[in-house]
């Protein structure tokens, strides 16, 4: 462990480290704009994936393709000192933010240099789908063929994670006219698909019903249970909003979130959110508006994919995300607007819907609940995603994604203790996880970090025997960069071995303690009314997807503060963050320790078949139950809780008006 002093600014240093300094320029190479032609390398386009072991076959030169050319920034070290400079409190620009108009008149790429890659696509054979109005893209299809050709390369079929996927066998190149114009090339190769569902469908019917098994307790520790001679509390039921907004402090604090709007970016769009969210909401919030035109929108991000390389996958699990992120971020913060935004398949489209947000300016907050396991990307897919987010901070907006659910991903993957892209990034929030104690009264009755290994209780001739090897389950994210050295906010915070450390901040995650959401499922065990299949229905669901959105919805109550100080919108959060807790610790919660109110475990029951206990296992379920004991902040991973910042839950969780006020103090 070491703490990193030296400052991160430079746009240059952000290139390097993500392969992109320079494109290599070379004679000859397959090229179908003329036989010799001068032609660019594309730096870090071949994913590491994609190896000589792992290959099948060359790709189908009819297969359709679509991608995206992205154009970098005029004067990058510019465009990321300014959102250093707006973003920083101390700094005389902090607070000044450009709109996006401003923003591109600066640092867009110009329509002529648009125009020439247009021009080359064209001259290739590719239809030309979208340019956005910052003009950071230009979005094509194709074939395979044609990719080829016009890219210099051949796009190969590889087997991979369970997979097989595309990708270039050598670095893509253009001509050298375009040299310094295009930056990489987004959608050739399948990286994104790494981190999609693997059920595919034809049609999108309500989500497959879980049901979670009693019994619960309803505030921390309220009901125990005594299982071979130890005695645990049985997990909560699921927390509601009124009890998350008491256990955080904020429930006397006057803010509910109004002038602010908070987006979701996820994929796809649930047909009943809104008749679900405001059944929920009448029944475990009453005292907090509907969902309504006035404060609720869904939009598809223009120029993003339709076609049949894209097949819908999995849409209904994104239906329950959608439903966790909406009803979490009205939890916090009821009287904001959420505007959801859905790429029409899983993860392709995802950065064209983050730079619809920036360079629309549709929201002051974006929360992000997905992310790719550690940073073995290539970078040119990285870096696109980072220049949204330098816009982003540059327009005053805060952007936050999940750190991840399979703590440092050693014990998952069996890969090196590393953090998860993009909440690496130096330029944005990465949103940790914890196990969270409400009392009663909604009182705060603790928290440890989130990570959980699991012993499940044995029968032997139906009676309960002994519990299995301890195995760890999943934990909130967090970790060192591979990429990225410490940013110049986490100066002041011991980091792992000099680089950018997650989490940055964090909130409840664990699923044990988690939040109660309802949606609209298919229970195909016959018990909707009148015997249908489709009904509405609630569980208590957690993850670093459940503690971002919550940690929007918080942030939309800073921003409404500081504007009734008269004060712009905190922005990129980070360096606030820090400050704030450099001047106020105990505006956090510090989590140190693996205990809340001295239990170390949680009791917890499981249906077999998630429905019902009509399915029976006479080892683990002999009533189709599935009894477990599970951690509290194990500390059996690399990383771990400890006083102040610590590469578990980071700066740790908000504390109430202390956290609101000492960030909506900050600036003149």
């Amino acid at each position: 462990m070491g703490t990193m002093r030296r400052r991160w600014r430079a746009a240059s240093a952000l290139v390097a480290v993500l392969g992109l300094g320079a494109l290599a320029v070379s004679a000859g190479g397959a090229a179908a704009s003329g036989a010799g032609a001068a032609r660019a390398q594309l730096a870090g386009s071949v994913p590491p994936w994609a190896t000589s072991a792992r290959f099948k076959r060359q790709a189908a030169g009819s297969e359709p393709v679509g991608f995206r050319v992205y154009l970098g920034w005029r004067d990058d070290a510019q465009a990321v000192a300014l959102a250093e400079a707006v973003s920083t409190p101390g700094s005389a620009s902090y607070g000044h933010y450009l709109t996006p108009q401003q923003f591109r008149q600066r640092f867009a790429p110009s329509a002529s240099d648009v125009n020439a890659v247009e021009a080359w696509l064209r001259s290739q054979g590719f239809s030309i789908d979208y340019v956005p109005q910052n003009n950071h893209y230009v979005e094509a299809e194709g074939s395979v063929a044609q990719a080829d050709a016009a890219f210099g390369t051949t796009l190969d079929e590889y087997a991979y994670d369970g997979k097989t996927l595309r990708a270039p066998a050598s670095p893509l190149s253009v001509p050298s006219s375009l040299a310094g114009i295009v930056e990489s090339v987004v959608g050739l190769d399948q990286s994104a698909e790494l981190v999609q569902p693997e059920h595919v469908v034809a049609d999108a019917p309500p989500s497959s019903g879980f049901r979670n098994a009693g019994p619960f307790s309803t505030f921390w520790a309220d009901n125990l249970a005594t299982v071979l001679g130890d005695t645990y509390p049985w997990t909560p039921q699921g927390y509601t909003p009124p009890m998350l907004r008491g256990a955080y402090g904020l429930a006397s604090s006057g803010l509910d979130g109004a002038g602010v709007t908070v987006a979701i970016i996820d994929a796809y769009a649930s047909p009943t959110i809104v008749q679900d969210a405001n059944t929920y909401v009448a029944r475990n919030d009453p005292s907090s508006p509907p969902l309504s035109n006035a404060n609720f929108s869904q939009v598809v991000a223009p120029g993003t994919f339709r076609r049949p390389e894209n097949p819908s996958q999995d849409p209904q699990g994104w239906y329950g995300e959608e439903t966790l992120d909406v009803e979490a971020v009205h939890a916090m913060a009821p009287g904001a607007k959420i505007v959801f935004v859905g790429a029409p398949n899983n993860y392709q489209d995802l950065d064209a819907a983050l730079n619809q947000v920036v360079d629309r300016h549709l929201a002051d907050i974006v929360t992000n609940s997905y992310g790719f396991v550690g940073e073995a990307l290539p970078p040119g897919y990285i870096k696109p995603y980072e220049d949204i987010f330098v816009q982003a901070a540059v327009e005053g907006i805060s952007v936050l994604f999940s750190s991840g659910d399979e703590g440092d991903n050693s014990l998952v993957y069996g890969i090196a203790p590393t953090a998860n892209w993009p909440a690496s990034s130096p330029f944005v929030t990465a949103v940790g996880g914890t196990s969270l104690g409400v009392g009663s009264g909604d009182s705060y009755a603790g928290e440890t970090g989130w990570s959980t290994a699991r012993q499940t209780l044995q029968y032997v001739n139906g009676s309960p025997d002994h519990w299995s090897p301890l195995t760890f389950l999943y934990g909130g994210g967090g970790g060192p960069s591979h990429i990225f050295p410490a940013p110049w906010y986490q100066a002041g915070v011991h980091t792992d071995n000099g680089m950018r450390t997650t989490p940055d901040v964090s909130m409840v995650g664990d699923p044990n303690t988690g939040m109660l959401v309802g949606q609209t499922q298919t229970f195909p065990d016959g018990s909707c009314p009148n015997g249908g299949a489709v009904c509405y229905g609630e569980y208590r669901i957690g993850g670093t997807s459940l503690s971002s959105p919550l940690l929007a919805g918080v942030l939309a109550l800073v921003d409404q503060a500081r504007a009734e100080h008269g004060k712009a919108p905190l922005g990129f959060a980070n360096p606030a963050l820090y400050a704030a807790y450099a001047a106020s610790p105990g505006s956090f919660h510090d989590i140190d320790g693996s205990t809340i109110g001295g239990y170390a475990w949680v009791l917890r029951n499981d249906y077999l078949n998630f429905l019902n206990s009509t399915e029976t296992n006479p080892t683990v379920a002999p009533n189709g139950i599935v009894t477990s004991r599970r951690t509290l902040g194990w500390q059996g991973q690399v990383i771990h809780t400890g006083p102040g910042y610590d590469d578990m839950t980071g700066l740790g969780t908000p504390n109430g008006s202390a956290f609101v006020n000492e960030l909506a103090s900050l600036g003149p």
